[in-house]
């Protein structure tokens, strides 16, 4: 049976530490003399004192917090976050529809950073920071409930396809859990401060360098202005944010190893390796195909191929022009690229690098042994081997992913679209990206969306984010049996 008081009591902690960052937000708002920070401490209020109404302390934790309670600690926390998230647009004025504004939500703490607002320069600066930090929160969510529910899902068949360190063992930084779940939450704090100085450093305004720090480092992707990062796209910019969107889609524990000067251990990484030559081959391949199509110089082709193509590789979904203009082979490239995601253990989505790894190692591995029977022929990933149950895994997650985009795209297309955005856009939200491909790709929002379409997507980004079994395993009965 499932421990409802553990549930509740992760969830209260976690519902009152929403509603602090809301106090903060408005509390900055306030000094800017911002009018929607009344809206914000309201939000708070309602948010600190649900959460510590249904906080419910369980003496014996440790003995009955098991793999039931943490997948529905894991499918919780985003929804709960993300309806308590509506409060500041509602109360603001800023959305007038309940749909919109969960919409909006789902997306920043899902840090797929799709949105429905427009006219972002008369939206209030507390609430255009509260969208940020959504984002922001999603990321750090994201790292630290993996650390703090991973343990839980040793003796679970499902372990590594249903928890946010997926496709590959974690590699251990430190013997204590929460002690490395302290540094790897302050490595992310110290990179968006980083990016917020050199943004302030190209003449960023300091509000706009904060708000897109936040949604880099999350790879989240909402801007403060319209068109994303179009008004805001200079070389230096462009630049900072490319680095820093490759920094979010790294594994965190790759900068544990810099800040040790353990090079070694970085080398001999197989998946930042292969990441590092995915995004190098993509940029080259995109790159050189703008510059032979006379619209770009050649700086300007690399630079611009190398912001998209790791916007969309990391699911970040900034965007400085509308790739859809760049011909159908940088479209399929990019389409590609939506499925890769990001390194396991960053905030990216899609299926992950290590994933894909295995999936392709293993593929290698099955030819093989059609010639060699007998052989012994192990998957490895960072130079170590993966057993069988979590290459199979892997395996179930790839085909039942697939499945999914496809039964979407089929979804969407009843909506009215035609089928380039509709498994563009499919691969988009269960990617956890964004922006898709045709006419809810760059340029667009989804604002002209139906009602019944926003509450759909809602879904499908929460069910990307939770990485498809772990909401999947809800529904299944046994789970709830003895």
């Amino acid at each position: 049976m499932v421990n409802i008081r553990v549930v509740a009591r992760v969830l209260g902690i976690l519902l009152t530490a929403e509603g602090i960052l809301m106090l903060i937000t408005a509390a900055i708002a306030y000094a800017m003399g911002d009018y929607s920070a009344g809206s914000l401490f309201l939000s708070a209020i309602i948010s600190i004192t649900t959460g510590v109404f249904i906080y419910n302390p369980a003496k014996t934790e440790e003995e009955l917090f098991g793999f039931r309670e943490g997948y529905i600690i894991l499918t919780g926390t985003w929804i709960i976050f993300s309806l308590f998230g509506t409060l500041p647009f509602l109360l603001s004025g800023t959305v007038t529809s309940f749909t919109d504004a969960f919409f909006e939500s789902v997306s920043g703490f899902t840090t797929t950073g799709a949105t429905i607002l427009t006219g972002l320069d008369s939206v209030p600066p507390g609430i255009l920071l509260w969208r940020s930090l959504t984002q922001w929160m999603g990321g750090l969510g994201i790292i630290f409930l993996s650390m703090y529910i991973l343990p839980v899902f040793k003796d679970s068949p499902l372990q590594l396809s249903t928890t946010e360190f997926s496709g590959q063992p974690a590699d251990k930084i430190h013997p204590r859990w929460m002690d490395t779940a302290i540094r790897l939450i302050s490595i992310y704090i110290i990179l968006t401060l980083a990016e917020t100085l050199f943004l302030v450093a190209g003449n960023m305004s300091l509000f706009e360098a904060v708000c897109v720090s936040l949604s880099t480092l999350s790879t989240g992707g909402f801007s403060p202005r319209d068109n994303s990062l179009t008004l805001l796209a200079t070389p230096y910019n462009k630049i900072i944010v490319t680095l820093f969107m490759f920094v979010a889609g790294t594994n965190m524990t790759i900068f544990y190893f810099l800040l040790k000067g353990e090079f070694k251990r970085i080398r001999e990484h197989s998946e930042f390796v292969f990441y590092l030559k995915l995004i190098t081959a993509a940029i080259l391949i995109t790159g050189g195909l703008l510059f032979m199509q006379d619209k770009f110089s050649f700086s300007e082709s690399i630079l611009d191929s190398a912001f998209h193509v790791i916007s969309v590789t990391t699911t970040t979904g900034f965007y400085t022009n509308d790739f859809n203009q760049w011909g159908n082979f940088v479209i399929i490239i990019f389409f590609v690229l939506m499925f890769t995601g990001g390194t396991a253990g960053s905030a990216s989505g899609g299926i992950k690098i290590a994933r894909v790894m295995i999936l392709a190692h293993n593929l290698r591995k099955e030819l093989t042994r059609l010639i060699h029977p007998d052989a012994f022929l192990p998957v490895r990933l960072n130079h170590k081997i993966i057993p069988q149950g979590i290459v199979y895994n892997v395996m179930v997650f790839a085909v039942i992913y697939i499945l999914v985009v496809s039964l979407c795209s089929l979804i969407i297309s009843l909506m009215g679209y035609d089928i380039i955005t509709s498994i563009g856009t499919a691969a988009a939200m269960l990617g956890n990206i964004g922006p898709g491909i045709g006419e809810l790709g760059p340029m667009h929002n989804y604002a002209s969306v139906a009602p019944a379409g926003k509450w759909f997507l809602s879904f499908v980004m929460i069910l990307g984010r939770l990485e498809l079994l772990a909401i999947m395993v809800l529904f299944a009965r046994s789970f709830y049996r003895k």
